[in-house]
This record gives C-alpha cells, structure tokens and sequence, in this order.
C-alpha cells in the first residue's frame, strides 16, 4: 500500500518536473518510502516504549541509533513488517541491553569500549557509508563526506559513553554504536539477503562495458 501511494506521488513529481528521469524517480519514489514508512515505526516505537515505562531511554537510543545511521547506512529488510521488527529491536533491544547488561569494573568497560571503537573503525573503513541497490550512492565526494561522518560521529558518541556518569545512558551510546556498526557489515548483509549499492552498480557498469 505504501509503494502503491508513493509511486503515486512520484509519477505526479513527475508530472509536474519532466527533467526528471525515471533513475531519478526511483531515488525520489525510495526517499518517499522510507519517510512514510518510518513514521509509524516511530509512533509504534514511542506507543511500545511508553508502556514499558522506558521511552525516554528509546528516545536517546532512537538519537544514538539514527545519527550514527544517517552517516554509516546499513541494511534494510525487505518489506515493512520486518523493518517494524528490526527497529524495535534495534531500539528496544540497546535499551534493555544498557539497563541490564552494567559492565563493571570501569576498567573492564574501557578497554570494552577501545575495543568497539577499533572495531567500528575497521568496518567504516571497509563498508561505509553502506548503502542498497534501491538507493546506491555512487558520488566518491559523497561516500567520503559520509565515512568521515561516520568516523567522527561514532567517535564522540564513544567518548560520551566514557564520560557520562549515568551507567545506563553511557550504556546507550556504548551499546547504539555496536548494534549500528554491526548493520553494516559483509556479514549482516548476507544473513538479511541485502547487497551494497554501489558494489552492484559498479558491477552492472562492468558487465555493460564489456557486453
């Protein structure tokens, strides 16, 4: 139904904006759905959270979460009922996570905490931003401006984790940044039957090339 009314939304874009291309019109018809389509997975996210008397932690985890995403990308399930599911317990899950997961001594967390950082790096380095086939981002200027993006924004937020006194909203950023980096991964990717975007659009420039 979402596909349905944004393909009907993009075709009046259309309309209205002839120099645009169809190629374009997938990339305007894909932004839409993800704006639709997220909006009531936040609503269903707060509704969830408030019952659990916990939506002011899901607020910060939905902040740590999506800041870090915006810049590094990651995985997208196929259809909505899936993505509902895997925000929920992307959010959801860093919450209880941070509320019951305490990692003591603090010297064990920093050396917890320099580890996922090394980690997070290494996988910036070789897969952000991670993209999709529907919306690959092809621009080395723009894949640059996202992976230093990534590298910093995941850094700060480490550090705040260090930082914060409070043990469970350290945890948060601690735990948001390992559960982020983990979407986009090789290893992530294939288990969700996901590809990179720009890997199969560079591979689709080969095979026209040499046909």
């Amino acid at each position: 139904m979402i596909e349905k009314f944004c393909n009907f939304l993009t075709k009046k874009i259309q309309k209205k904006m002839p120099e645009i291309d169809d190629e374009r019109a997938e990339i305007i018809q894909y932004g839409l759905e993800v704006i639709i389509g997220e909006t009531p997975k936040l609503f269903i996210l707060l509704g969830i959270s408030i019952l659990l008397g916990v939506w002011q932690l899901a607020l910060i985890s939905f902040v740590v979460i999506g800041i870090y995403r915006g810049a590094s990308g990651g995985f997208h399930l196929k259809t909505h009922i899936g993505c509902i599911i895997s925000t929920l317990m992307m959010y959801l899950g860093n919450v209880f996570l941070s509320k019951y997961c305490i990692i003591e001594p603090i010297y064990i967390k920093y050396i917890i905490t320099f580890g996922i950082w090394i980690f997070s790096l290494l996988m910036i380095k070789f897969y952000a931003p991670a993209d999709t086939e529907n919306v690959p981002i092809i621009s080395k200027k723009e894949r640059k401006r996202k992976k230093i993006l990534s590298y910093i924004i995941m850094t700060v937020f480490l550090l705040s984790s260090v930082f914060i006194k409070d043990q469970v909203i350290s945890n948060l950023f601690l735990y948001g940044v390992l559960i982020q980096t983990l979407t986009i991964t090789r290893i992530a990717y294939k288990v969700t039957n996901n590809k990179y975007g720009h890997e199969e659009y560079e591979r689709k420039e080969v095979l026209n090339y040499s046909s």
